[in-house]
């Protein structure tokens, strides 16, 4: 082994009198008062991977309900049952026996949809339609006669009133499926109240992250998330929140911000509806490097970082550069090798 530095006695403690920042200082001195904690054990150099991550709490949930107004006059005559997954195709509720479907899109309906309408909404309908099944029509953005004939066969199988135009009210366009979570109304009630309050249909978490951790997460960043009952399901990060959640005056609380991860296997989630999980973030990994324990790091005067290598009856101080810390090691560079041994004080 080369030596770096200075000789000193085997199983001091690099001359070491207090820790600095998690690990301990080396005065540079033979001063026995400098010298007069000793090193309660070694630890070999190790080569490993080594995972930065923090473990975290969320909500499992469906996510925040929304109010479903009814746009339609009549009667209520069907409200679906809460728990219900409404997708594109389904009826959401119906006025007068007649249903009011779910599509797919950004759009709101705004306007009645008849020929001679040109527009993205209209584009939107007919995108709908032929997913359906629907045909005789080019999916575009202008409302034509063949758009209109396959309303018609539309409404027809729907028990509708064959009109061949869409009115504001005869459908619901959504970006996703929903799932009802209240019935806000009774069948016999007017249709143009607060009819359901409905969520996402599907399950996702929520985390209140510190602002401190926020260089853990990322968007399309694989995380593990554990349930109740011990079990873990895939998770991947979909949305970081930017807007800064601030704790309440003279509370001791952090500055929050919001990530939210999706779970792509909802069957891996059972019959949960909203649960608390804990969510493990590995921001970095490093493989096959070398490693000590980090109370082994002895904080230089000079600045940086050593460890005491340990043979036999003497020991030498390396300095060392620093990686990742993580589960209890550090990542080190410098004059090493796996299997040296380093002194860990008590």
């Amino acid at each position: 082994m080369r030596r770096r530095t200075a000789v000193i006695a085997a199983g001091s403690v690099a001359a070491a009198a207090l820790a600095a920042g998690g690990a301990l200082y080396w005065t540079g001195g033979d001063d026995p008062a400098a010298t007069a904690q000793t090193a309660a054990a070694t630890a070999a150099v190790e080569r490993r991977d080594l995972a930065r991550s923090e473990e975290v709490v969320g909500t499992l949930s469906y996510g925040e309900a929304r109010t479903l107004t009814g746009a339609k006059p009549g009667v209520v005559t069907w409200l679906p049952a809460p728990g219900t997954v409404v997708g594109p195709g389904d009826a959401v509720y119906e006025v007068d026996n007649a249903p009011v479907v779910a599509m797919a899109g950004d759009l709101p309906l705004w306007r009645d949809l008849a020929p001679g309408v040109e527009g993205p909404d209209a584009a939107q309908l007919e995108s709908n339609l032929a997913e359906l099944g629907y045909d005789g029509f080019t999916a575009d953005d202008e409302y034509t006669s063949a758009t209109a004939d396959a309303v018609e066969a539309w409404q027809e199988d729907l028990g509708a009133a064959e009109t061949g135009t869409v009115a504001v009210g005869d459908v619901l366009f959504s970006p996703n499926e929903v799932r009802i979570a209240d019935q806000l109304a009774a069948v016999g009630d007017p249709a143009g109240g607060q009819l359901l309050t409905y969520t996402s249909g599907e399950r996702r978490v929520s985390v209140q992250l510190e602002i401190a951790d926020q260089d853990l997460v990322a968007v399309d960043q694989a995380v593990a998330v554990t349930l109740p009952d011990g079990t873990e399901a895939a998770g991947v990060v979909s949305e970081v929140g930017q807007t800064v959640t601030a704790a309440e005056p003279g509370s001791d609380e952090p500055e929050t911000i919001e990530v939210t991860v999706a779970i792509a296997d909802q069957a891996a989630l059972g019959a949960l509806v909203s649960a608390p999980v804990e969510v493990v973030l590995v921001a970095e990994t490093r493989e096959d490097v070398l490693a000590v324990p980090v109370e082994a790091l002895l904080a230089l005067r000079e600045g940086g970082y050593g460890v005491e290598v340990v043979d036999g009856g003497e020991s030498v101080l390396v300095p060392v550069e620093t990686g990742v810390f993580a589960d209890g090691f550090v990542e080190v560079a410098g004059d090493l090798e796996a299997g040296m041994a380093v002194a860990v004080p008590s």
